[in-house]
C-alpha cells in the first residue's frame, strides 16, 4: 500500500467522521445556544432547563437521521471492500 491510498483512505475516514458527528452536535448546539440566550435574559440559572432540549433534539436527529447515517456508513464500508484489490496489488 502506497503512503498516498493510505492517506486517502484515512481522509475519506475523518471526513465520514466529522459528517456523522456534526449531524448529532449541530442541532444540540443551535438548541443550547437558544437555551442559553433565554436563561440569561430571564435570569433562570436551571441546569434542567439546558439538559433537557438539548437530549431531545440530540435524540431526534439520530432518529430522523438514523437511516441515512447507517447507509452512509454502509457505502463506505462497500467502498473500502471494493478497495481491497486495488489496494493489494
Amino acid at each position: 500500500m502506497s503512503p498516498e491510498v493510505f492517506v486517502d483512505i484515512l481522509s475519506d475516514a475523518l471526513w465520514l467522521v466529522i459528517l456523522i458527528v456534526s449531524m448529532a452536535i449541530i442541532p444540540s448546539l443551535i438548541v443550547g445556544l437558544i437555551v442559553s440566550i433565554f436563561q440569561a435574559a430571564t435570569s433562570i440559572n436551571e441546569q434542567t432547563l439546558s439538559f433537557l432540549p438539548r437530549l431531545i433534539v440530540t435524540l431526534l436527529a439520530l432518529m430522523y437521521g438514523g437511516h441515512w447515517l447507517t447507509q452512509t456508513l454502509m457505502d463506505y464500508t462497500e467502498k473500502l471492500y471494493l478497495s481491497i484489490p486495488t489496494v493489494v496489488s
